[in-house]
């Protein structure tokens, strides 16, 4: 039987939006942001904050 923190916090990846392939990888509350999570973080590959978009 899974644990519920792991029902309402899935393990989610963001793929970066530049086309570089990069990747973060966490943890969001499934309650509180229903939809597709859009963060801007640091892209080492281009060096420079882009939007990060969360992939499935």
């Amino acid at each position: 039987m899974a644990s519920k923190t792991a029902d309402v916090r899935p393990v989610i990846t963001l793929e970066s939006s530049a086309g570089t392939g990069y990747r973060y990888v966490t943890r969001k509350n499934r309650r509180n942001t229903p939809d597709r999570m859009r963060i801007r973080k640091y892209d080492p590959v281009v060096r420079k904050h882009v939007e990060f978009v969360e992939t499935r």
